[in-house]
């Protein structure tokens, strides 16, 4: 049988796609799988910060595109770059075994956040890194990065920056991990939505495609990445919003917790449940709700006045 792979062309996005083709084909031993790059408004537009042209899709359209033309047959992605809402036809059909979701800090001669120098100058392309670090250190000089992970890292080590923040995911399944200062406590910087997780897109009519991927699904990341992006997706309000959540294994139980931020960092809700992992969307959506209760309908309201 054939299968073909959408991907973006980043070494990292090559590298998920052909990790999947790996494991797909270790269960599929007559599978044939080709990848074929596709490239996105995201990789296109580097030169102008995430947050000003608006980030929800901005990685994943065009080979949603492809999937609907019927081009491939499946798209891989970061599931953190996802929209919580699928494009009708399409469906996340499996997640694989999850990556650890932490932030990592990158620094030339420090390792840790409280030991940079007073108004460091600490480089990310994210709203909700930007605002906990903000948070943790109100005197930080905020400074916008782009490109893929090799990109970042050759600006950095070239610039006169004092840190920058990565996903460890991507460092790890690229060999990179060498550049990490220290791993930061999902406490510390709590992480996004579904980060270290892949979605694996199909068509919703595609039953063929559908049953090869369930031999690599993890039940685990899919409640965990469910919990997280039902507690996002009740907190989007057509926003660009510091939003974070992880899901924390614990003496068999699942707790969500979950982080809503002003853009200054100067306003931070939290807050935690155990997920249901029968229904692990009701636990992101009642922790939401209760968050908004607790003042962050009015987080939400100011972020949209600034953007307007």
């Amino acid at each position: 049988m054939d299968l073909t792979i959408g991907s973006r062309g980043s070494k990292l996005a090559l590298t998920q796609s052909n990790m999947v083709a790996d494991l797909l084909k270790k269960h599929h031993r007559d599978l044939d799988v080709k990848i074929e790059i596709i490239k996105t408004k995201g990789d296109i537009i580097l030169d102008v910060a995430l947050s000003k042209i608006g980030d929800k899709g901005l990685f994943v359209k065009e080979i949603e595109q492809a999937l609907l033309d019927g081009h491939v047959d499946l798209a891989i992605h970061s599931l953190k770059d996802m929209p919580t809402l699928q494009p009708h036809g399409l469906k996340i059909a499996a997640i694989p075994e999850r990556e650890e979701p932490s932030d990592v800090l990158i620094a030339k001669s420090i390792h840790s956040l409280h030991t940079l120098p007073p108004r460091a100058r600490v480089a990310t392309s994210s709203l909700r890194r930007t605002a906990q670090l903000l948070a943790a250190r109100p005197d930080l000089q905020i400074e916008d990065i782009r490109g893929n992970v090799e990109t970042r890292l050759q600006k950095f080590y070239d610039s006169d920056l004092d840190g920058m923040i990565l996903a460890y995911a991507g460092l790890k399944r690229l060999g990179l991990t060498e550049h990490i200062s220290t791993v930061l406590s999902p406490f510390e910087l709590m992480p996004a939505p579904a980060q270290g997780a892949l979605a694996l897109q199909i068509r919703e009519s595609d039953h063929q495609t559908n049953s090869l991927l369930q031999a690599i699904h993890d039940l685990q990341a899919w409640n965990q990445a469910t919990a997280e992006r039902a507690f996002l997706q009740t907190l989007e309000g057509g926003c660009q919003t510091p939003v974070a959540a992880w899901c924390e294994e614990k003496k068999e139980q699942t707790i969500l917790h979950g982080r809503l931020l002003s853009l200054d960092g100067q306003q931070s809700l939290d807050g935690s449940l155990a997920v249901d992992p029968g229904n692990p969307a009701q636990a992101g959506k009642t922790l939401a709700e209760t968050i908004l209760q607790r003042g962050g309908t009015r987080i939400l309201e100011e972020i949209r006045a600034i953007e307007s």
